[in-house]
């Protein structure tokens, strides 16, 4: 909810800063209030970018001791009931990555 807010009002700055420099410019020639403008457009960037950076919802890649083993157990029983193993193998490798989206 508070992402959603900051990303509305730094898009707000953004679409009021614009004319807000052209107004300025035409009816005033007062370099203060074109640069003040600028620079709270350029601080409600940052702002976007740093909470960008910030809240991404990006899982990290961390290995699984316990998983890992429960799927070798697997493999190794697929192999005993007569399955090949560098299939099954292959198979998983492309099962992985599938779910990172590398094909």
């Amino acid at each position: 909810m508070a992402a959603k807010l900051i990303r509305v009002l730094c898009f707000s700055i953004f679409l009021a800063g614009v004319p807000g420099i052209i107004v300025t410019s035409i009816v005033s020639n007062n370099n203060g209030g074109i640069v003040t403008i600028g620079m709270c457009m350029v601080g409600a960037a940052i702002v976007l970018i740093t909470m960008s950076a910030t809240t991404t919802n990006k899982k990290l890649d961390i290995f699984n001791d316990v998983a890992a083993e429960r799927i070798e157990n697997r493999v190794q029983s697929l192999v005993q009931a007569g399955a090949d193993e560098n299939e099954v193998r292959a198979l998983i490798r492309d099962t992985i990555d599938l779910t990172r989206g590398q094909q």
